[in-house]
Parts: structure tokens; sequence; C-alpha cells
């Protein structure tokens, strides 16, 4: 939502969040996983979920999951597609700094990003993409600045509660 606001404003913000909560199928309940069988089973046509659940069911070899469900990765012709990121850093007065360095360089590793990508089914910030994901394919990321998204944060809370968002 902060992206959104950022985006096209409040006033369209307030107008997705308000079309998208009048046309819930349900109650939102569960989780990504739940919600993702809902739509595999008829119960609701679509979901907002994280590719690291699909990757779950792709290393279990769940096809009936799969096979009735079809990933779209949204604004791939504009903006692309919003990311989740994780975010690390060094403290001004960390007792051992060069080590803390090194271990975050280390995570950014092409070696650590694929035991991330084949691990936990995410997609690698550097490197090329393995395990379960690699067959849900490429997209076009969201370049966003990130700042913006916690200066809209507020107002992103707000534009959910107003919606009556769940």
């Amino acid at each position: 939502m902060s992206a959104l606001i950022e985006m096209r404003g409040t006033g369209a913000a307030q107008q997705w969040a308000q079309q998208v909560v009048n046309n819930f199928a349900r109650k939102p309940q569960g989780n990504d996983t739940s919600n993702l069988a809902a739509v595999a089973s008829g119960e609701c046509g679509v979901t907002i979920a994280n590719t690291y659940y699909l990757g779950r069911w792709l290393a279990a070899g769940d096809d009936s999951v799969m096979n009735s469900l079809t990933l779209v990765f949204p604004n791939q012709q504009s903006s692309g597609t919003h990311v989740n990121i994780s975010g690390a850093g060094v403290t001004k007065h960390a007792p051992n700094k060069a080590n803390a360095i090194r271990f975050l360089e280390y995570l950014t590793s092409e070696y650590a990003q694929t035991l991330f990508a084949e691990g936990n089914n995410e997609y690698p910030v550097v490197g090329v993409t393995s395990g379960p994901i690699a067959a849900l394919g490429s997209f076009k990321e969201d370049k966003m600045d990130a700042s913006l998204l916690g200066e809209n944060q507020a107002e992103a809370v707000r534009v959910f509660d107003r919606a009556g968002w769940q």
C-alpha cells in the first residue's frame, strides 16, 4: 500500500483498497498457504501470496495445488512487482565491526544466496535463481526506493483501516 500511495496518491490507493475489500470472497483467514489452497479449490478467485509458499508445494511435488493455480507477477509492463526486502547493517559502536561486515558479505555472496533460494525457496539477491522457485520464472522487480515505503507506512495503515481491510 505504501508503494501504491507513492505511485498514485492516497485517493487512488484508497479506491483500490476499497475495491479489493468489496470483492473479498470470504472474511480473510489463515495464511498464504491456506489462501492459495482456497484459490486452488475454487473457494475464491485470487490471492496475494509470497512466492516461497509456492516453492514449498513445488519442492513437495504437490501438483494438485500447483496445477490449479496461475501465477501472475503484477506490473510487469510498468513499475514491476513489489518484493519483500530483508536488511542488515552494522551499528556504529559494534564491538567487532570487521567480522560483522565479513558476515554481511557472506550473506550476500552467491553461495549463501543459493542456500536461501534452495533451502527457503526465496529469490536470491545475487546469482542465479535455483531450487524449486526457479520453475516460477523470472520477473521485473519494482525498484522503488525502500525509504519511501517507510515514509508512507502510517498513511498506508490508515487507508487499510478506512477500507475495512482485515
